[in-house]
């Protein structure tokens, strides 16, 4: 009893300092709004709507990064419809503004490809694949290359948080299946999603937003980017067999056979159709949300499964926190832009590649890829060469995701698969393989993308 009364008081303080300031920045929002009415024509007047929206940005990026509130219940999509809803609040932007500060085709893409995804998940696609790489890996080294392989693969094209979904506890069931630690087969999973999701415009959630934002053609983006990728998918490959030499002892074979797998063939190969038919308009030069959305439309026209068993396996979460995040940033960038900020922005010389891949990768850990990327928009628009400037800030975000497990969703996806089935994976075990990944990766897509 006694230290269930120390506990308590040790947190007394932190939860009342976690109260005042959220009631500060709703406040700080309120007092916006009111502000033009009651003191009209006034320096406090013209300015409350700018403090508002710097006060609001500034919490909402660090719940963000920190994942949520301490001691309430709200996760990230909360903390960006919070915040989004007191950018409103402050008047930072009107509503139909903040209507049209939501990209429709970045919410489009994901959403069309969460429903192929969930189409190829329940028809046992994967669960298939992962039998037939069971077949074939004879040794460890082998099963590690064509688990880096698929996850890799997969990620470029079908979004990386959702193939990282599937794939982990079907890795999970694989590696204690033949006697195998599962946790550096988990740890290929994560580190070569982020790393093969970085090729492609679908490959994960700022590469979506980037292609929006950009308009760089598919087939350029892949051109420019997957060499990068599939470098850093054998150097995946050969760390993590160095890290965990023992694990991969030139003498281990793998015996055990593959659990027999229950498919619907013909739903396997109506999702496998659909989505090499998506792909295939995406290197044709079709808008890719367009693309996805139609082909994801279209699965939803069957017999065999419920729509709402494909619903379920959307994440409407990260669709409602993008939107949120959206309007943030644009209600930031209309109060906080001024010409003062971006001449100053100019003066950092965020056109030189090695430069713009550093603050890409330290934003990208500090607040997380989607957020840090929003925050360039501004600033990379207006460089000299936009189109590689995306490019830069497309691959360092995605491989800046790996340096430590909190650096990416598909990390925490992961881990959090994995300790539900009592597997650990730690921050330093997690830092050690993904750290030096994730410098090597980033210096390669520098000097590639400076030539």
């Amino acid at each position: 009893m006694a230290d269930a009364a120390d506990r308590m008081r040790g947190q007394t303080l932190p939860r009342l300092a976690t109260f005042a300031a959220v009631a500060t920045v709703i406040a700080a929002a309120l007092a916006a709004a009111l502000a033009p009415r009651l003191v009209p024509h006034t320096l406090a007047g013209r300015d409350a709507g700018r403090i508002a929206a710097c006060v609001v940005f500034a919490a909402s990026y660090v719940a963000l990064a920190l994942g949520k509130i301490p001691f309430l219940a709200i996760d990230r999509a909360g903390v960006a419809l919070v915040g989004a809803s007191l950018m409103v609040a402050a008047g930072a932007l009107s509503l139909p503004d903040a209507y049209r500060a939501i990209d429709l085709d970045t919410i489009t893409l994901l959403l069309g490809m969460m429903i192929v995804v969930a189409n190829l998940r329940l028809s046992g696609f994967f669960a298939l694949a992962t039998a037939w790489v069971m077949r074939r890996a004879h040794r460890p080294v082998m099963l590690l290359a064509a688990i880096v392989l698929v996850s890799g693969v997969f990620s470029a094209f079908l979004v990386n948080d959702a193939i990282c979904l599937v794939l982990a506890p079907l890795v999970l069931d694989l590696a204690l299946a033949l006697g195998r630690r599962p946790a550096p087969y988990l740890l290929a999973v994560a580190i070569a999603s982020n790393i093969g999701s970085a090729a492609t415009i679908t490959g994960n959630p700022q590469n979506i937003m980037i292609g929006s934002f950009s308009a760089i053609p598919y087939v350029d983006f892949a051109a420019a980017l997957a060499p990068v990728s599939v470098i850093g998918l054998v150097l995946t490959v050969g760390w993590i067999a160095l890290l965990h030499r023992r694990e991969f002892a030139r003498g281990a074979r793998l015996a055990a056979e593959p659990s027999r797998v229950r498919v619907n063939r013909f739903l396997v190969a109506r999702a496998l159709v659909a989505t090499l038919a998506m792909v295939a308009l995406f290197f044709g030069g079709q808008n890719p949300a367009k693309a996805a959305i139609i082909v994801g439309g279209l699965l939803l026209l069957t017999r065999r499964v419920r729509s709402a068993r494909i619903y379920a396996e959307i994440d409407w979460s990260l669709l409602l926190m993008f939107a949120g995040l959206f309007i943030i940033v644009a209600g930031a960038q209309r109060a906080l832009l001024t010409p003062d900020v971006s001449a100053t922005a100019g003066r950092l010389h965020l056109d030189r590649v090695p430069l713009l891949s550093i603050v890409t990768a330290v934003l990208s850990n500090l607040v997380s890829n989607v957020p840090a990327v929003l925050v360039l928009k501004p600033f990379v628009a207006s460089l000299h060469d936009p189109r590689r400037a995306w490019l830069v800030v497309a691959m360092a975000s995605t491989f800046a995701g790996n340096f430590t497990v909190l650096g990416s969703i598909a990390n925490l996806i992961v881990v959090q698969r994995a300790a539900a089935r009592g597997v650990r994976i730690g921050f330093w075990s997690y830092f050690a393989a993904g750290a030096p990944l994730t410098l090597a990766t980033i210096a390669l897509g520098t000097a590639w993308l400076m030539r």
